[in-house]
């Protein structure tokens, strides 16, 4: 069996899981989440597994202040779903498969912090999927983003169908799921899919860079514009108020707001260094 299937082995009599999902932690309060299934970082059912705990333990880090999502390897950021597996979940693919999916790309959605995704070779399937659950998607120049799922004679059932349009639009989202086209990277620039294209090879560390950033910001005021921005899709006008009247309220009685007001007051940087 090829290493990069996540398989479970035995060591010592003992039963290992290979991670198929790694983390790195920077000295910045950056996390840097690599899928670590190469060459071409297939989504497979351990994969998600390991999503959603890993997910679960970063976002409960309140020394992680931002996160970067790549793949392992240069081929692929993730080429999308493992299709091999198909055939073992298709008397049940909704529990077996989906489910776990849009639970694993929910959490990555509603993760506290910034998340940036650094899109290097081909983001396919899934893999555009995982991206549309980040915050911000930077792609390498000669990168290709899609979902052809159409192509199977099935769409993107873990959020592609309904993400996708709140960030390029319906009809852009209708055309390019319909005709399941790949597109390249200044067309995704173009069309508000991705902010940022980098070089081939330096997409992570542009990534990076700006994970920094993000980090270097007030942690309280930071998860409470990323909070009112998701929510506010699913929200009337009036919730959408009430609700950021309440984390004004929350925000206003932080250490970061008064070593904000006093670094401006001093015409100097602030230094938000405030944990939950």
């Amino acid at each position: 069996m090829p290493r990069n299937s996540g398989y479970k082995m035995k060591y010592e009599g003992v039963e290992v899981v290979e991670r198929v999902v790694q983390v790195d932690r920077l000295d910045n309060g950056v996390a840097v989440l690599t899928l670590n299934n190469p060459p071409l970082n297939l989504i497979t059912l351990e994969l998600t597994r390991q999503m959603i705990e890993i997910l679960d333990e970063l976002d409960s880090d309140d020394e992680i202040r931002a996160m970067v999502i790549k793949g392992g390897g240069n081929r692929a950021f993730c080429a999308g779903a493992d299709i091999n597996e198909f055939m073992a979940v298709r008397d049940d693919v909704i529990d077996k498969k989906l489910k776990k999916e849009n639970e694993a790309w929910s959490k990555l959605e509603q993760f506290s912090k910034p998340v940036i995704a650094a899109i290097n070779g081909v983001a396919y399937g899934g893999g555009c999927e995982i991206a549309l659950a980040c915050d911000i998607r930077i792609m390498s120049e000669n990168s290709k983003i899609g979902l052809p799922e159409v192509n199977l004679g099935v769409f993107a059932g873990a959020g592609g169908v309904f993400r996708l349009p709140k960030i390029v639009g319906t009809a852009k989202a209708l055309e390019l799921q319909i005709l399941g086209d790949f597109i390249d990277a200044q067309t995704a620039l173009q069309i508000g899919l991705v902010s940022y294209i980098a070089t081939d090879g330096g997409v992570e560390e542009q990534a990076v860079a700006l994970a920094c950033r993000f980090a270097n910001q007030s942690l309280e005021a930071v998860k409470a514009i990323k909070k009112s921005v998701r929510e506010s899709w699913y929200q009337t006008h009036d919730e959408a108020v009430q609700m950021t009247l309440n984390l004004s309220e929350k925000v206003f009685q932080t250490p970061d707001c008064i070593e904000g007001v006093n670094a401006f007051k001093e015409k100097r940087k602030p230094v938000f260094n405030q944990r939950r």
